[in-house]
């Protein structure tokens, strides 16, 4: 439980509301966002409403969803870069699992910058993992496969993509990916909010 004076600094931040707005203007339900964060919808919905104050590594869990890096939840927003370097050793690799099996890892790319109308990412997905989790959101993706083989079903229909294959697609359809191959599919995902 935290004390009063504790409850009264963190609330000037207003991190519920703020991680609401990312959410909805990404057009994404609560379940969808669990999705991505390994977070429950319920537990999401407590952070929103304030009845929640997330740890560093849940809300950085979040911030890397949306492209933001965790200043966003404290710093003004007037003062935020145009520009940013994100060196390799800066980059938090995030954990995406079905059950108990890693289905991929992804590294923002660009995560200092905020309200920019791309987000970038890599992401590697390992030989026998699961498929990701079918999702959709706003905006345009571009994928560009690295390395290895990638299964992208889009639309109901499956693609397959070798190494510098690319593949663009309106993301607002139900998308999943899945390595197809015995090495780490790897790949660079670009989205247009």
């Amino acid at each position: 439980m935290l004390s009063d004076t504790l409850t009264e600094n963190l609330e000037q931040y207003r991190i519920g509301e703020k991680i609401n707005r990312l959410r909805r203007e990404k057009g994404l339900g609560l379940t969808q966002l669990g999705a991505h964060t390994g977070l429950s919808a319920g537990m999401l919905s407590r952070l929103e409403r304030g009845q929640a104050v997330p740890t560093l590594p849940t809300l950085m869990r979040i911030a890397l969803v949306f492209g933001v890096g965790l200043d966003h939840f404290f710093a003004d927003p007037a003062q935020a870069p145009v520009c940013a370097v994100v060196p390799k050793s800066d980059r938090i690799a995030m954990r995406v699992e079905i059950g108990e099996k890693l289905s991929h890892l992804f590294e923002s790319l660009d995560y200092p910058v905020r309200n920019a109308p791309l987000s970038a990412y890599t992401a590697e997905f390992p030989p026998g993992g699961p498929a990701s989790a079918p999702h959709r959101h706003p905006g345009m993706e571009l994928l560009f496969v690295l390395e290895g083989r990638l299964g992208l079903t889009v639309h109901g229909r499956r693609h397959t993509l070798g190494p510098e294959d690319a593949m663009c697609f309106e993301a607002d359809h139900d998308h999943f990916y899945e390595n197809l191959g015995e090495i780490p599919a790897r790949v660079i995902v670009a989205v247009a909010k």
